[in-house]
């Protein structure tokens, strides 16, 4: 928390949040008490900061070391999966604010440019009567 001040730890609490909703499940899922869970996590992660092996056993919904659990992931994945998904989520608000400036341009335009667009179509359909009316 000390890390990041102002709203610099906002996207760091949010990626936090979301990271979070894995063991949350996991420990839903096999029926533990989830806040109880969480907080021996939370505890165990922050008590060794060299110790980030522990991890949820999907069976009990129990706190265990994954090393002595025999599992073992790569750190390339993790990091590929996590910088994937939040390329993904600016892409998407990217997607999201050029399709909001779209839909503001063609409202104002439509509001307020009715009367010329019309007029321009008159003026057009006019003066395809005006030169066929020269011959």
């Amino acid at each position: 928390d000390d890390f990041f001040q102002g709203v610099e730890k906002y996207p760091y609490k949010a990626v936090s949040r979301a990271l979070e909703i894995i063991p949350r499940t996991l420990i839903q899922n096999c029926g533990a008490n989830v806040i109880k869970q969480l907080t021996v996590l939370r505890a165990k992660h922050h008590q060794q900061a060299d110790q980030f092996s522990w991890g949820i056993d999907g069976e009990t919904g129990q706190i265990v070391d994954m090393h002595q659990f025999g599992i073992w992931e790569p750190i390339a994945v993790k990091m590929q999966t996590i910088k994937t998904a939040i390329e993904t989520a600016i892409l998407l608000l990217r997607i999201d604010d050029i399709v909001s400036g779209t839909k503001k341009a063609s409202t104002l335009t439509e509001g307020s440019g009715q009367g010329d667009g019309k007029r321009k179509k008159d003026e057009e359909e006019n003066k395809a009567t005006d030169e066929s009316n020269k011959d």
